[in-house]
């Protein structure tokens, strides 16, 4: 018996998925397990496979239709089985939207140029002077009798047209760099400055030989584009910046990679993990009039790619140790960079950290990965002089930025957080306590 496939719901955040590819065609055979087709969902692009055996009849959401989960995108029967009811049940689902149509009234407006048949009346001799000069007569107002166009009249327009005011000064330069003065758009009569301007304009557009492309947005693209601009939308986002002494993270960073390669960004997620702990706005959700507290940490580590950018998330960061959060982070990184994520593996963050510090920005403002209400920005390293006891040394300094939903965190909170943030970094001995 024919079946209907749907599209599976392949996480909880999960409204629909597009297709991207199909590797079976309509009438080839199907074996439950066989890969059927590839959808693309919240910037990760999985296989499906088949759940039933037969013969794919029915390609129902082709390569680039959205298709909501639950929703059918195949049948899968027998050879040569009816399948008309199903198609039927599927079309029916589907909104007919018909088209208006608008009638449109036009106008006729008698023109004296036309004579009854709609004509333009024009002399022979005045018809035959605009062909051989390419003049559309059409444009040209006669003076003759109920305004028929006379040979006078063309004669004139062809004048007009071909007249260009320009002075002496202006027609030598024309000619000296060989520009055709009829390029130049003026209603008055043109000057040497006006020459000068051209030429400077002409050679800047033939040095800079400018080039426009269109490109479409790819898939993931276009999903990072909603999602931004809805945080935008969503959240009344304000950014706080600290700056931090990491003399002694940078010791122990470097007493570490003697035998484990620890990152900055390994220490921080630990470090930001045990103090959300303590500021559990910032580590919360709003679910419309109710803000949703937790007492545990999922850390998304924004993972920069070509086509764009992902975050997948260290579960239950709060609870592990530094060696274990740097194995996972290098991991789902590998794993990001490789298209090998699954939807588990990028969903259920709490809060979010993303370091372009290695590119030596120094401050940003980063955005909001909704539903969250934090995201923690780490910048470069700057070695920076400062005073200590009256002295002046250089000490390696970064900058934090903090943006936070102001709906749910208040600016004294998001100070707090980022001075207890301070106290831990510029002190890592009191994650020994």
């Amino acid at each position: 018996m024919a079946k209907q496939l749907t599209m599976p719901k392949l996480g909880l955040t999960m409204k629909s998925g597009r297709i991207v590819k199909w590797y079976k065609s309509e009438n080839d055979p199907v074996n439950k397990g066989d890969k059927l087709y590839s959808v693309e969902t919240d910037k990760l692009t999985n296989d499906i496979e088949s759940t039933e055996s037969g013969v794919l009849l029915k390609i129902i959401a082709d390569v680039g239709d959205t298709v909501p989960c639950l929703e059918p995108v195949c049948i899968i029967g027998e050879v040569n089985e009816d399948i008309s009811q199903l198609l039927t049940i599927e079309e029916n689902e589907k909104i007919e939207v018909k088209d208006e149509k608008t009638e449109t009234k036009t106008l006729e407006v008698k023109d004296t140029k036309k004579d009854a048949g709609g004509r333009i009346k024009i002399s022979p001799a005045a018809k035959k002077l605009a062909i051989e000069n390419d003049v559309d007569f059409s444009k040209v107002m006669g003076a003759g009798p109920n305004g028929r166009i006379i040979l006078d009249d063309i004669e004139k327009f062809i004048e007009n047209r071909n007249k260009i005011k320009i002075t002496p000064a202006a027609q030598k330069m024309a000619e000296k760099y060989s520009i055709d003065p009829s390029e130049i758009n003026k209603d008055d009569r043109i000057r040497k400055e006006d020459i000068l301007k051209f030429r400077m304009e002409k050679n800047l557009i033939d040095s800079a030989n400018p080039i426009e492309e269109r490109a479409s947005m790819t898939g993931m693209r276009k999903i990072i584009a909603e999602r931004m601009s809805d945080s935008w939308n969503i959240s009344p986002a304000v950014t706080f910046d600290i700056r931090v002494d990491i003399t002694k993270l940078k010791e122990i960073r470097e007493q570490l990679k003697k035998t484990v390669n620890i990152t900055y960004t390994d220490l921080i997620v630990r470090i930001v993990s045990k103090v959300l702990l303590d500021f559990p706005l910032l580590n919360s959700t709003v679910d419309g009039e109710e803000i949703i507290l937790r007492n545990y940490v999922n850390m998304g580590v924004a993972v920069a790619l070509e086509e764009g950018l992902l975050v997948p998330v260290v579960k239950y960061s709060n609870i592990k140790g530094l060696e274990q959060i740097s194995a996972e982070i290098k991991e789902l990184s590998y794993k990001a960079k490789n298209n090998q994520l699954t939807t588990d593996e990028i969903t259920g963050g709490t809060f979010t950290i993303s370091n372009i510090g290695m590119f030596g920005v120094e401050s940003f403002s980063p955005i909001i990965n909704q539903p969250e209400v934090g995201i923690l920005g780490i910048n470069a390293i700057v070695e920076t002089p400062v005073v200590e006891n009256g002295n002046i040394v250089i000490r390696p300094l970064m900058n934090l930025s903090l943006t936070a939903d102001h709906r749910v965190v208040d600016g004294a909170v998001a100070a707090q957080f980022l001075s207890k943030l301070k106290e831990y970094i510029e002190n890592p001995a009191l994650l020994l306590l």
